[in-house]
């Protein structure tokens, strides 16, 4: 089995001359560094995210149709699930389509997080005499006093807005669920800020406030697609032929 550290390797390669690339011909500090890094690639994941958000789309002009399945097969879970494969096989839509661009991110954020307490990078950071970015004292040490504070807050607040919009844009997830996953990922920073380096918590960051814009343009640019009801599928669909007549025998 290939070591994780040999899979992540390129990754980390890659993260490190894109801030490289920001930090010495651009000139940015190394904080503005890794938001730049996130929008770079946030926007490479672009394509992925369109097809995720269409797929999303697609889901929500579909929601009157899939209450109507799971409303009929409620009482037989197995027969439900059978339903509902062959529902999306149908329509060409794939439920699990929207997880795929936040898969792609988790191996750059490990590689980000390996790259930040790696001994080159370090050395690097401190040779430049730039660890600080606003109140953050170093993006390559563990937050301090308020500084851990107000990066809860963004973390928190950031998380929980972005979620709010991604649900807005789920139609299968709703009501006590959607409050639930909303405190569930806002109460990561409580675990996730003070453990991880600082700049870590600033790609986070700048991720999710990405996904908020990002919702907002995709509300304009991407509209749900019209999609007929299930009794207008229904209807739409060539009546069955009859029954061929059997010859009667002499």
């Amino acid at each position: 089995m290939i070591p994780l550290a040999d899979i992540l390797q390129p990754l980390e390669d890659a993260a490190e001359a894109v801030l490289d690339f920001f930090h010495d011909n651009v000139g940015l500090s190394w904080g503005t560094s890794i938001i730049a890094l996130t929008i770079v690639v946030r926007a490479f994941l672009i394509p992925l995210t369109y097809r995720q958000i269409k797929g999303m789309r697609a889901l929500q002009a579909l929601q009157p149709q899939i209450k109507q399945i799971q409303e009929k097969f409620k009482n037989d879970r197995q027969r439900m699930q059978q339903e509902m494969m062959r529902f999306y096989q149908q329509n060409k839509v794939n439920p699990l389509a929207s997880c795929l661009p936040l898969i792609l991110q988790l191996p750059i954020f490990f590689a980000l997080f390996r790259l930040l307490r790696g001994n080159n990078f370090e050395e690097d950071v401190k040779a430049g005499g730039e660890q600080s970015w606003f109140f953050i004292e170093s993006v390559i040490e563990k937050p301090h006093g308020a500084e851990t504070a107000i990066l809860m807050i963004l973390f928190a607040g950031s998380m929980a807005l972005s979620t709010v919009v991604t649900m807005r844009s789920s139609p299968s997830t709703g009501g006590s669920q959607q409050y639930l996953l909303i405190g569930a990922f806002s109460l990561m920073g409580l675990f996730f800020v003070p453990t991880f380096p600082a700049g870590l918590s600033l790609y986070w960051i700048t991720t999710n406030f990405w996904t908020v814009l990002q919702s907002y343009a995709a509300a304009r640019l991407i509209p749900a697609p019209q999609m007929p009801s299930l009794e207008e599928a229904q209807a739409a669909k060539p009546p069955p032929p009859p029954p061929k007549k059997r010859k009667k025998r002499r």
